[in-house]
């Protein structure tokens, strides 16, 4: 669960740090459709893979992995692994290129300037924000991606008192 809402987290972040950036969409034959939009955010993912062009532009965040530890004495530390793809479209390859570097941009210094997504979430600035722009020829659509880790909440264990059946907090 708290996996989830750090992704529905996300994305309401990232709709704010891009509510201003308008990009061009791939014209679509035979249907009338806005020429610039807003990128679309998506979490876990895209509505059909298998066509995620038609999506362009767009951001997607996912869970890659969790982890959780505790050591003697210690809170329990949770940390989660978050890939973010960015899809852009242009018919001018320099252009789309700088169109994904600003996308991308503008999220990683939302998230350096505000390390804290809805007062539950840190971003863990030693396992650092990595960036990768594909350098595969897929012309005119330009992707690329985010890796982010995140400290989660501490979970607290419960446990029943054999006397009352009550849950208690340790």
């Amino acid at each position: 669960m708290t996996s989830v809402k750090l992704l529905e987290a996300l994305k309401i972040r990232t709709e704010a740090a891009i509510e201003e950036l308008f990009m061009p969409i791939k014209p679509t034959k035979g249907e009338p459709a806005p020429e610039i939009r807003i990128p679309a955010v998506y979490i876990a993912r895209l509505p059909d893979e298998k066509a995620s062009n038609k999506y362009a532009p767009y951001v997607l965040h996912t869970i890659v992995n969790t982890s959780y530890t505790q050591q003697p004495g210690d809170m329990p530390l949770g940390l989660a692994n978050v890939r973010t793809l960015f899809c852009v479209y242009s018919a001018d390859e320099q252009e789309g290129g700088l169109q994904l570097l600003n996308l991308m941009e503008r999220i990683r210094i939302d998230l350096m300037a505000n390390p804290v997504v809805e007062k539950q979430f840190r971003l863990d600035y030693e396992g650092g924000i990595e960036q990768l722009v594909y350098p595969d020829d897929t012309a005119p659509f330009y992707l690329g991606e985010m890796m982010t880790v995140w400290k989660m909440p501490p979970v607290r264990r419960e446990e029943r008192s054999v006397w009352d059946g009550q849950p208690h907090k340790f």
